[in-house]
C-alpha cells in the first residue's frame, strides 16, 4: 500500500532528494549493465526512462491517479502535492543522467582493475584531453598496409600533418572510429590501420586503397577483357566458358574464362593475363559453356579481395607471448599453421598449441594482424598472470 503523502515542506524534501537517489542509482546500475554487455555507453534517453521509471513506481502514480478516474478523492490535484509530484521527476532526470556516467565510469574501470576482458583496453580508457575538445594530428609519417593497394602520395602528403578535432568524453575505442570514418568519408580511404595512445595522440598510421570496378573480385594472374560473342543459352555471371574463334577451315578453342557480365553481344570475361593478348576487338567470338567446377580456392580469393580482412602470415619467435598458447587464444581466425618440420595443418584445432618455429596464417583486419605479429616475436617482458592471451594479442 502506498505511503501518505508528507505534508510538512521537510518531509517533502526528504522525499524528493531519496527518490533522486534512487533513480541515479537505477540508472547507474543500467548504465553498468549495458557497457558491460554492449560494450559501449547507454543511450541517455535509456538511462533517464529507467530512472524516472523507478521513481514513478515508488510513488505508485497508478494508485495516486486511480481515485482521480473515479471521481474519488482529488487530493493528488492539489498544488503542493502536484509540485512535490512534478519536483520529484525533475531532479530524478537529473541524477539519472549523473548515475548513468557514474555506472559507465565504474565499469570501465572495474575491468581494468580486475583483468576482466569483456571490454576491451581501448573501451576502457577515455581519451585525456585538455580543453573543450580533443584534437588529433595526422603524423608526417604514414605507412602501407601489406596486402592492399597503397593509396597516392598526394593523398598522403594532404593528410600528413593535418588536424581532426572531436568532442570531449569519448572512449579511445570510439575516437578510433571516427577517425577511421573522417579518412574513409572525406578522402575516400579504403582501409585504415591506426594506434592511438590515451590521450589521443596517433602512434601508427598506414592506409590503404579499395579498388573499384572488377579489380578486387579478379584472382591474381587475371584481367577483365570485353568482347563481342555469341553468349550460350542462359549463360550468366560466375559460369565458366570456352571461348571459340572463326577460322578459315572452321574454328578452334582459344582460351576459357569465367563471364563477369553480359550486356547484349558484349561480354566481360575474366581470363588469364598472358591470354588477354591473344583476342582482337575486331572479331566476333562464340561461347561454349563448360561443366560448372567448385573452385573453393578461388572463391576464397575473390572474397578475401573485396573484404575489409586480409591474409597476414608470421612466424612464432623463442619465448614469445603466443608459444604455448593454443590456436583459439588468438582473436582472429587462423587458416593453417605450418611447423618447422612438418606438414602444413590447414583449418587446425582450437587447442592445438603454438610452438616456436610455427609459421601462422590469419585472416583478420590489419590491425589485429600488426598485434598479433607484435605478439609472435620475442617478448623480454614478463608475461601478466592475470592477462589473457586473447586481450594481449587483440
Amino acid at each position: 500500500m502506498m505511503q501518505p503523502l508528507p505534508q510538512n515542506p521537510q518531509g517533502a524534501l526528504v522525499q524528493i532528494i531519496g527518490l533522486g537517489i534512487l533513480s541515479g542509482a537505477v540508472a547507474g546500475a543500467v548504465a553498468f549493465v549495458h557497457r558491460w554487455y554492449a560494450r559501449e555507453r547507454v543511450p541517455a534517453g535509456l538511462a533517464i526512462l529507467a530512472g524516472v521509471g523507478a521513481v514513478g513506481v515508488s510513488l505508485g502514480t497508478w494508485q495516486t491517479l486511480q481515485p482521480f478516474f473515479t471521481a474519488g478523492n482529488q487530493d493528488v490535484l492539489t498544488i503542493p502535492n502536484a509540485t512535490k509530484n512534478i519536483t520529484s521527476f525533475v531532479v530524478a532526470a537529473i541524477t539519472a543522467v549523473v548515475g548513468a556516467r557514474v555506472g559507465d565510469r565504474l565499469t570501465t574501470n572495474m575491468a581494468a582493475l580486475s583483468g576482466a576482458k569483456k571490454l576491451d583496453d581501448d573501451v576502457s580508457r577515455i581519451v585525456g584531453a585538455v580543453g573543450r575538445m580533443v584534437t588529433v594530428t595526422i603524423p608526417e609519417n604514414i605507412g602501407d598496409i601489406d596486402g592492399y593497394d597503397t593509396v597516392s602520395d598526394e593523398t598522403k602528403t594532404a593528410l600528413a600533418g593535418s588536424s581532426f578535432v572531436f568532442p570531449r568524453g569519448i572512449t579511445v575505442s570510439e575516437l578510433r572510429e571516427r577517425i577511421i570514418a573522417r579518412l574513409e568519408d572525406d578522402h575516400g580511404i579504403g582501409h585504415v590501420d591506426i594506434d592511438l595512445t590515451s590521450d589521443g595522440t596517433v602512434e601508427y598510421l598506414a592506409l590503404g586503397s579499395r579498388v573499384a570496378g572488377l579489380g578486387p573480385l579478379l584472382v591474381p594472374g587475371t584481367v577483365a577483357i570485353a568482347i563481342r560473342a555469341d553468349p550460350a543459352f542462359s549463360a550468366g555471371a560466375g559460369d565458366s566458358v570456352a571461348i571459340w574463334r572463326r577460322t578459315n577451315t572452321g574454328s578452334e578453342r582459344l582460351t576459357t574464362g569465367e563471364i563477369r557480365g553480359v550486356a547484349g553481344d558484349v561480354v566481360t570475361l575474366a581470363v588469364d593475363a598472358n591470354d588477354a593478348k591473344t583476342f582482337d576487338t575486331t572479331e566476333r567470338y562464340r561461347l561454349e559453356t563448360l561443366p560448372r567446377r567448385t573452385r573453393p580456392e578461388r572463391e576464397f580469393v575473390t572474397r578475401l579481395r573485396s573484404a575489409d580482412v586480409t591474409m597476414g602470415v608470421l612466424t612464432v619467435e623463442p619465448e614469445s607471448a603466443l608459444v604455448g598458447l593454443p590456436v583459439g587464444s588468438i582473436d582472429a581466425t587462423v587458416v593453417a599453421v605450418r611447423p618447422s618440420d612438418g606438414a602444413t595443418e590447414t583449418l587446425p584445432l582450437r587447442g592445438r598449441p603454438l610452438e616456436t618455429a610455427d609459421t601462422v596464417f590469419v585472416v583478420a583486419e590489419p590491425t589485429v594482424i600488426r598485434r598479433i605479429e607484435r605478439a609472435a616475436k620475442t617478448d623480454t617482458e614478463p608475461i601478466d598472470a592475470n592477462t589473457t592471451a586473447r586481450s594481449r594479442i587483440r
